[in-house]
């Protein structure tokens, strides 16, 4: 047959088949023919029968015969009632009715399948739920449609509960078709088929390999595809997982790569399905109902297959396979490629197909009876007189298992009180001998046994020796001579003991063995496990014999984000460890999902990981949040932001340097769309670069911004996009008129293009392509600032619901597996629901269910389940509380606020699927009842942010946006600093506070030197009734005080040394100071007539260089001093208490000291060195206005002062350098507009070392004119007095919490010097 009848044949057949499918889909329908009505009573078997007329042949669906049905002798739960469907059928429902006339029904049951009638495999609902629900009575019939259909010949039905007022009674019938395949059998030896494709040309770039295989060995070679030059792929079991395999080269010994995992417990000899599918880059590999899409490497963009070769690697070209253990034996079935029958080509001989060795058409299967000890009333227990028979002991079985300990085996020795204990601890293999309460004999072999491999174990006495081995020689052995007999007394007990031993034959201090065993042996004697399970042989308890019930709950995986799948016999684990996702699945994010979300838990800038989406799939990034202006930055770097210099290069026409940021791409776009704001620095520094040119031409340089690679721009920082303007063209300011950007007016002079970009499609900027470099006179520098953006478009969506009938509505929420819903609310309403979504049965909830409890209820069809977190304090406080719900397939939890989260396990083997199918209700419910009235904001449902307020534009009786968040947050403002709203949250105003930082929290501290003096004067006389503008609240005053809060902190080693200083106009003062032995004195002169009365503290060693925080409260007569946690000391003055004109507070050095007393006087001369912190004299914080507002407050700096953080005891920040500047220092820029260069990698060192001598002269230029600006003395005029309140007479509430963001690394003694 020629290439072409081949292919009119093959599409002949393609139709065929289509017709067939188009039939087979109305056919599915049609699926559900009777399958049991019609079958011979010898069709029929079970465990046992109460009498003949209660025999399996009269349990069919609606008869009478008989007693009306099947009941066995015994109701228990090892009865069992199988039919034989006389050849493989396709199942796709079961239906059960009670005994007829009577009181015998089940009301529920386990449905079991085989093909052979042997290792029996249990059907589950959603890969969990073992049972089905039966009858309520006798005669209504109970049909269950499969949910995937079951292919078997055999159908066993084990009853589990029934009427308990009768007995077990059932008559059953199932519904099906008939189902036909084409089946080939590899005995795992040298036996292959190998298919060689036609050559030519493909027809289609969609190739798919589908087929069902069934084997015992859990290793072995299923396909191998090969193209030219040997480079193949390959599926091949191994530990009973399907690997996907790269293999390069013609030799068993060819490099092989893995690409995939899939798949677990292959080896259990049940049907597996598999299909492989290549669309051009991608390949979808199935096991089962599990897919997995894998990238192609790059070297396959071109591959064809052009050799099939099935069971065995067999390379193109040659006659024979590699002959290794990794040969497949096992059976196939229905082995197609791209539709076509390659069984049926083999049966018929066609020359496409070679088969090798020992092949066969049917599937001939090896009957190995397992038992599955499910525990934890498991034993088998085996009569010993066999074994005994030699004179010793010969036991051999194989076990698989997840658990890491449990026994194995057990039974006594004819000596009194002696016992030997086979078990499992930490996975390995242990034996013991006991007598008389001591160990006599101590073996151990193996390890990771709780691998759910098969693993033989072999234990042998003769001659005094005693062996143990696991897995022959791969495993290891261990033996022992002992000099005792070592032979059965009378029984073995496997897996465990009778719950009821009076006579404690069997004894058991380990955990029950949970698993499955087969080839047992006594004395190489195998044991007929079906006697057993005829009651024939040995006695059992909780047993499922003719089947291994292992089930891998770790694949495929339920933990998500990468956490780690672990698992005992009845549960997993997952280890979240390192995966930056908690709960019980690694499913919730424990990072936020923005820098503005860090401010509001009172963080302080610094590095974070944010999580853009929550529990969704984009991982957490490191970012950098700038909190120290009012709007949020979040930052994020790339690989080059200094400026960077292009020189001319031979031969190169442009210069093109490319952006890599610290974030992957689909992180880095989600932060920018969440971002209310971003924008990013493009600067040019040019000398004959052009840049632009003009609108109408080319122009010689652009720059690639946004997803992916990135779209050409051509317009600069600054202006507007496609205007091919830089940002002097759109002010109409550039150098020369008749140009858009500063460049391109092509001079000879440094000139400069920057400005920032902020249009969000544009960004980020991936690279640049810089055209005018290459004349020899071109010089030119760029910066690409990092990203920059602010705001969180999600954190603030907020809608308020003003009555209880009103909500809005969304698309039903799908959180099959994995749920989880977070939100902030406030109301003063002490219930109502927040979200509901509703199934046909199934249904989700969380509510407010009293003023100070929130409800979590769902039901995924296990009944309804709640989870509750009460709280210690109402909730309708009008303030914003969290909430965060999460269900997954092992529990449900619910956290509010920072209180302890609360859980709820699921129940096992339940239902898994949360199935809903309404609108999903944001603050009400579908009856409009039990509505919430009040705020929610920031509402998201696994890890995706609803829009409550674009909906609720839309809405009636709800409105968008929800103001007030002062209540909620204000206590983030600390030390004085009052909170401030804002339509998106709030900032703190620290104008009354000596503290600065985004929270007030950051101290304002200096060092001074000796002839360092800050001068703050209040307000003169002869101003008081002046009216003129308004200074900063920070630098209002009182005149005349009754009593005042003056509190600062120190470090020095001088004494005596006076800290601060306030006089008046009536020569009263105020001195606060050190003396000579080390000790703090106030010195209060309120009258001018009488010496000053000084007030000393017994606080010792306060020049000792440490830190001291100093607390001083008057009211009138009574002064109160509080020195760091010492106890508060009170004083008493004989003057009148009030304290007249003020006139100026100074620190440091007075000068003009002609009023002060000669001691105080000498003192006030010498000045002070050392460090001053947050210094506070009532609303007064001079340190502060010193610092920060040097020119807009009533402040005079004479001597060096250094802003610093002296006043902190460590520094962690690394940007901590950035905020410590020298008031003296106010250098610019470099002259004649050349730009500072920070990394210019072309400079030679003769231009390095020339351009350093210009920055130096020129800095060193204008630091000699900032500090003579600064020696200048200035009264500022105050205008408004505000009289002095009686609450300022308590104590000053001083906090020295320091930040570790901003503190100081260096030794605090530098500043001293």
């Amino acid at each position: 047959m020629d290439f072409r009848s081949k292919r009119a044949a093959g599409i002949i057949a393609q139709v065929a088949l289509l017709l067939c499918s188009s039939y087979g889909t109305t056919g599915e329908e049609a699926c559900d023919s009777t399958l049991v009505s019609n079958l011979p009573p010898s069709s029929f078997r079970s465990s046992s029968q109460l009498s003949s007329s209660h025999a399996p042949g009269f349990a069919k669906l609606n008869r009478r015969d008989g007693a009306g049905g099947w009941s066995p002798l015994t109701s228990d739960r090892y009865q069992w009632l199988e039919v034989d469907l006389g050849e493989r059928t396709k199942i796709t429902a079961v239906a059960t009715q009670g005994r007829y006339g009577s009181s015998d029904w089940l009301t529920s049951y386990l449905l079991m399948f085989s093909d052979t009638g042997h290792n029996w495999k249990q059907y589950r609902q959603e890969d969990s739920i073992g049972s089905f629900p039966g009858n309520s009575n006798a005669d209504s019939v109970v049909q269950y449609k499969l949910q995937q259909p079951a292919i078997a010949r055999f159908l066993r039905l084990i009853p589990l509960d029934w009427n308990p007022s009768g007995r077990i009674g059932l008559r059953l019938e199932t519904y099906g078709c008939p189902y036909t395949s084409d089946v080939v059998s590899l005995d795992g030896g040298s036996s292959s088929l190998v298919y060689r494709l036609s050559p030519g040309p493909r027809g289609t770039s969609r190739e798919v390999v589908s087929l069902k295989f069934k084997t015992l060995r859990n290793s072995g070679t299923l396909l191998h595809a090969e193209g030219e030059g040997g480079l193949g792929l390959s599926l091949e079991l191994e530990r009973g997982k399907l690997l996907l395999l790269l293999r390069q080269g013609r030799t068993s010994s060819s490099e092989r790569r893995r690409l995939a995992s899939l798949g677990s417990l292959l080896d259990d000899q049940h049907w597996h399905h598999l299909a492989v599918e290549r669309r051009s880059a991608h390949l979808n590999l199935t096991v089962d109902k599990h897919t997995e899409r894998i990238q192609i490497p790059a070297e396959f963009s071109g591959w064809n297959i052009e050799q099939l070769s099935v069971g065995t690697v067999q390379s193109r070209g040659s006659q024979k396979p590699v002959v290794s253990k990794r040969t497949f034996h096992g059976c196939l079935e229905n082995l197609q490629y791209n539709g076509l029958n390659l069984i049926e080509l083999a049966k018929n001989k066609d020359h496409q197909v070679t088969i090798t060795g020992n092949v066969t058409f049917s599937c001939a299967e090896s009957v190995s009876v397992a038992v599955t000890f499910p525990g934890p009333q498991s034993f088998l227990q085996l009569p010993g007189a066999a074994a005994s028979s030699s004179g010793g002991v010969s036991v051999g079985f194989q076990f698989r298992t997840w658990n890491k300990a449990g026994l194995l085996l057990t039974f006594d020795l004819p000596q009194e009180g002696g016992v030997v204990w086979l078990y499992l601890s930490e996975a390995r293999l242990r034996l013991q001998i006991h007598k008389a309460g001591r160990a006599l004999l101590e073996l151990s072999a193996g390890s990771a046994l709780n691998d759910g491999q098969w693993h033989s174990v072999g234990l042998n006495s003769r001659r005094g020796r005693l062996s143990i081995s696991v897995d022959k020689e791969e495993g290891g052995s261990a033996q022992g001579s002992h000099s005792f007999p070592v032979t059965v007394e009378s029984h073995l007990f496997f897996g465990g003991c009778p719950a009821e031993d009076e006579r404690l034959t069997c004894r058991n201090p380990f955990n029950v063995f949970q698993g499955c065993m087969r080839l047992l042996t006594l004395d190489n004697q195998i044991v007929d496990l079906i006697i057993v399970q005829q009651k024939q042989l040995g006695i059992f308890s909780n047993l499922q014999i003719d089947m291994c019930g292992i089930i891998d709950r770790c694949s495929p995986s339920r933990c998500e984000h990468g956490g780690r799948c672990s698992q005992s016999w009845t549960v997993f684990h997952c280890n979240c460890s390192e995966s930056g996702y908690s709960g019980a699945t690694c499913h919730s994010s424990v990072f936020e999902q923005s820098c503005e979300a860090y401010k509001h838990n009172g963080n302080t800038s610094g590095h974070f990981y944010i999580d853009v989406d929550g529990s969704g799939p984009i991982r957490p990034q490191l970012v950098y949040c700038n909190m120290t202006e009012e709007n949020t930055w979040m930052v994020i770097q790339h690989n080059n932001t200094e400026l960077t210099r292009v020189r001319p290069s031979p031969g190169v026409d442009q210069h093109s340097p490319h952006f890599d940021y610290s974030t992957e791409e689909e992180q880095l776009l989600a932060a920018i769309g969440q971002s209310e704001h971003c924008e990013q620095e493009l600067s040019y520094h040019c000398r004959k670069s052009r840049l632009l040119n003009t609108p109408e031409g080319s122009p010689f340089s652009w720059w690639l911004g946004g997803p992916g690679a990135g779209r050409v721009q051509t317009y600069w920082g600054g202006a507007q996009p496609g205007s091919q303007q830089c940002v002097c063209g759109l002010q109409g300011d550039c150098v020369d008129p008749q140009h858009y950007c500063n460049c391109d007016a092509d001079r000879i002079e440094w000139a400069e293009d920057s400005g920032l970009l902020t249009h969000t499609e544009s960004l980020p900027v991936r690279s640049l392509v810089l055209g005018d470099i290459q004349r020899a006179e071109s010089e030119a520098a760029y910066r690409v600032g990092p990203l920059r953006c602010y705001g969180d478009k999600n954190f603030w969506n907020a809608a308020f619901f003003d009555k209880e009938t009103s909500y809005l509505h969304f698309p039903t929420f799908h959180g099959e597996l994995s749920a989880d819903i977070s939100f902030l609310f406030k109301t003063t309403a002490s219930s109502g629901v927040f979200l509901e979504n509703l199934g046909i049965k199934d249904f989700i909830r969380i509510e407010l269910s009293s003023s100070t409890q929130v409800l979590f209820s769902f039901d995924v069809g296990n009944g309804p389940l709640e989870v509750r977190v009460e709280s210690s304090v109402p909730l309708n406080d009008n303030r914003w509380h969290r909430v965060r719900a999460e269900r997954n397939v092992k529990e449900a939890s619910l956290r509010l606020d920072g209180l302890p989260v609360a859980t709820q396990e699921a129940p096992a083997d339940g239902h898994l699927h949360l199935q809903l199918n309404s609108q999903l209700f944001i603050g009400g419910t579908a009856s409009r009842q039990k509505g919430f009235r009040g705020c929610i904001r920031s509402l998201q449902l696994n890890g995706v942010t609803l829009d409550l307020e674009e909906r609720a534009k839309i809405t009636p009786g709800v409105r968008a946006g929800c103001p007030g968040h002062c209540s909620s947050y204000g206590s983030l403002c600390q030390n004085q600093g009052r909170c401030v709203e804002g339509a998106n949250g709030f900032h703190c105003d620290c104008s009354l506070s000596a503290y600065t930082g985004v929270f007030c929290h950051t101290e304002v501290s200096a060092s001074f030197k000796s002839g360092t003096t800050v001068s703050y004067t209040f307000k003169e006389p002869y101003e008081l009734s002046r009216n003129s503008s308004a200074l900063p609240s920070s630098i209002y005053s009182d005149m005349t005080l009754r009593g005042e809060n003056v509190s600062l902190s120190f470090r020095t080693n001088q004494s005596p040394a006076l800290l601060l200083y306030v006089s008046s106009y009536y020569r009263e003062s105020l001195a606060l100071l050190i003396n000579k032995h080390d000790k703090l004195e106030v010195r209060y002169k309120l009258d001018s007539g009488r010496d000053a009365e000084v007030l000393r503290s017994r606080v010792k060693s306060l020049a000792d260089g440490q830190l001291h925080t100093v607390t001083i409260s008057r009211l009138t007569d009574s002064v109160s001093v509080q020195i760091d946690q010492n106890p508060r000391e009170d004083f008493n003055l004989t003057s009148d208490g009030e304290f007249n004109a003020i006139k100026s507070l100074v620190l440091g050095r007075v000068h003009g000291s002609d009023d002060l007393d000669p001691d105080l006087s000498r003192l006030a001369s010498l000045g002070f060195t050392g460090c001053l912190s947050v210094v506070h004299f009532n609303s007064i914080s001079p340190l502060k206005a010193a610092l920060l507002h040097p020119h807009t407050s009533p402040v005079v700096i004479t001597g060096p002062l250094v802003q610093s953080n002296c006043g902190a005891s460590a520094s962690a920040d690394p940007y901590a350098a950035e905020n410590t500047r020298h008031l003296s220092d106010q250098s610019g820029s470099g002259g004649s507009g050349q730009p500072l260069v920070k990394a210019i990698r072309t400079d030679s060192a003769l231009i390095g070392g020339v351009i350093a001598v210009v920055i130096f002269v020129i800095v060193t230029g204008l630091a000699i004119t900032g500090r003579f600006l600064y020696r200048r003395k200035e009264t500022y005029r105050n205008q408004e007095v505000k009289g002095v309140k009686q609450e300022d007479s308590q104590d000053f509430p001083f906090n020295n919490q320091t930040d570790s963001q901003n503190v100081s690394t260096g030794n605090p003694k530098e500043y001293f010097i």
